[in-house]
């Protein structure tokens, strides 16, 4: 029985079965966080739970033998005679005793109301039916199958006070086949909209907003990724070139073989100094060698300069800034967006449609 045993101090403060948090379904009753109710207020429940289990039996089992169905099993079985008896003797009966029990359900409903307007359990007191909305509702003959909900919350208060009211194993069924259908349905909408999204788009107009509209939204994400990326991979590249080995000395001795190089190879030059008697010959030399030193100063300087890290820094800025700003007519991006695009839906497309209830030992499959 869902009728409060005591009072709230603040009008604000409802209390409701259907309000209350949920509690997930482990191999133990949780433990109960509040006071037990009475005995009668409990004794009455397993009653109530027990008797709108009955009652719903009941009527499925009255429905199913009513039907054509039964009718044609029975001809098919040669039971006709005895599903006749029951048509003509218990339906009726069967029938009426419903009609006594859907009475009994309203008067315990008005007065259950009654007591929560006397005890002024809700803010108002036509909130009664709003919060039992569906034993409002299972009251109706039509709608008889709501009571199933109501054995339901009956049975789930039962179960967050500590008592067993299924085998656990029933319970981690249910939650079991809860969650497949639960999983099956989520993952036939995200198809869905994916294979939507998709659709879009393939009209050129759509691709184009999107992709306008994303990198606009994003231009100063973009220049702290791509200004990021510079700092981490090229800076330490570039700043290599002025360390006194490896990369920089290599450079240098470059451009001083390739001065060095362009002196041997200039007949003027070399036609002048051989004019000079005795010198001539040594002047070459030492002019190759003065030009290879200065290859490799004017590289070394260059580097010291225009790789020092502040103006590196703002060198970097600049170009990660130029990046930012790129023009969406670019067909290169377009092709490159919309491949990327399309990877990623495909990914998690095939992420989707992996039955994680597959990789459970429920079915022993």
């Amino acid at each position: 029985m869902t009728v409060p045993t005591s009072t709230t101090s603040s009008p604000l403060a409802t209390e409701s079965v259907l309000s209350q948090p949920p509690y997930p379904i482990s191999d133990e009753p949780p433990k109960p966080n509040h006071p037990k109710p009475s005995s009668f207020k409990l004794t009455y429940d397993i009653v109530m739970i027990i008797a709108i289990s009955i009652d719903l039996l009941l009527i499925s089992i009255d429905a199913i033998l009513m039907s054509n169905f039964s009718s044609n099993a029975a001809e098919w079985l040669t039971i006709s005679e005895a599903l006749n008896w029951y048509q003509s003797t218990l339906h009726d009966p069967l029938r009426t005793a419903g009609g006594f029990f859907t009475i009994f359900l309203v008067v315990e409903l008005l007065l259950r109301w009654a007591i929560a307007i006397k005890q002024k359990v809700y803010y108002r007191w036509f909130f009664f039916p709003f919060v039992h909305w569906y034993e409002v509702l299972g009251c109706f003959p039509q709608l008889r199958a709501l009571r199933l909900l109501r054995a339901v919350v009956i049975g789930r208060r039962l179960y967050q006070l500590g008592y067993q009211v299924l085998p656990q194993t029933w319970i981690n069924r249910i939650k079991f086949y809860i969650d497949l259908l639960l999983e099956e349905l989520s993952d036939r909408v995200i198809l869905t909209a994916i294979q939507n999204f998709r659709q879009e788009l393939t009209s050129s107009d759509t691709h184009k907003s999107f992709i306008e509209s994303t990198i606009a939204k994003n231009r100063n994400e973009i220049e702290a990724a791509v200004l990021s990326v510079l700092r981490t991979e090229l800076a330490p590249k570039l700043q290599e070139l002025t360390a006194s080995s490896g990369g920089g000395s290599i450079l240098a001795s470059e451009m001083g073989n390739a001065i060095e190089e362009g002196l041997a190879n200039t007949p003027e030059l070399r036609r002048y100094l051989r004019m000079i008697p005795i010198a001539g010959s040594l002047i070459e030399s030492q002019l190759h060698h003065v030009g290879h030193n200065i290859g490799e100063n004017v590289v070394t300087a260059l580097n010291k300069r225009l790789l020092d890290p502040k103006r590196l820094d703002i060198l970097m800025m600049e170009i990660a800034s130029g990046i930012a700003q790129i023009d969406t007519n670019n067909t290169a991006l377009d092709t490159l967006i919309s491949s990327i695009i399309d990877d990623s839906l495909t990914a998690f497309e095939a992420q989707v449609k992996v039955q994680q209830w597959k990789h459970q030992d429920m079915l022993n499959l």
